[in-house]
């Protein structure tokens, strides 16, 4: 009989982003398992303030590139980064909805009169996001594909938001994108940056009873 958790804790450690892929077609299922497990992710309040744009036909994915960056018919062509990104059948597009949690905690259950943004400690619609694009990447390490989160670079936001549909400004406000595919094989891509710095252990970097304390 398997250890309660040992399937977990395989996902977890096999995680890692990928950054070149196969031209293999991605299975559908997958795609619709991993957007229903992100929608499982925790949201303050209940509120659920994310939409994820999902870009898995070629012309959608080729949209979203052209739109993202400048090197996709640039005369010197993509670099080896993009060219093994832009092998990735399946792109999705998670976007935050500030206006969710704003309305949200002005209902009666939470006690607030307003829609005050000053009320808010940091952007939870935006972390809430993140933890929902977390359950994609590891839905995608579980089925046996590879999958990166990567962010949009500011100046090309707006080229973005046009070619995804999105309004110029506000919510759905995209925090990022992930590519899912079929992992190509290890040195045909770029090399990230686990391959230059050590992954620290967790015992240095958590403090039992207050920072600065030592885990032992």
């Amino acid at each position: 009989m398997r250890q309660f958790g040992v399937e977990f804790c395989e996902v977890v450690r096999r995680r890692r982003m990928v950054r070149s892929y196969t031209d293999e077609p991605v299975d559908p299922a997958v795609v619709e398992r991993a957007l229903e497990h992100a929608t499982r992710a925790p949201s303050a309040g209940f509120s659920q303030g994310w939409a994820f744009v999902v870009l898995d036909r070629p012309e959608d994915v080729r949209r979203f590139w052209a739109a993202s960056t400048d090197n996709v018919d640039s005369a010197a062509g993509p670099d080896r980064w993009l060219a093994g990104m832009m092998r990735a059948p399946v792109v999705i597009v998670p976007c935050s909805v500030k206006a969710a949690y704003l309305d949200r905690y002005a209902e009666p259950d939470k006690g607030w009169s307003d829609r005050a943004e000053s009320r808010w400690p940091m952007p939870f619609w935006d972390l809430d996001t993140a933890m929902a694009a977390l359950l994609i990447l590891q839905t995608a390490t579980d089925a046996g594909l590879g999958a990166c989160f990567f962010g949009i670079v500011k100046d090309r936001e707006q080229d973005v938001r046009r070619a995804l549909g999105l309004p110029e400004s506000g919510d759905p406000h995209p925090i990022g994108a992930i590519t899912i595919g079929h992992p190509a094989p290890r040195g045909t891509g770029a090399a990230g940056s686990p391959t230059r710095r050590r992954r620290t252990p967790w015992n240095e970097v958590a403090h039992r009873g207050r920072y600065g304390a030592g885990w032992d």
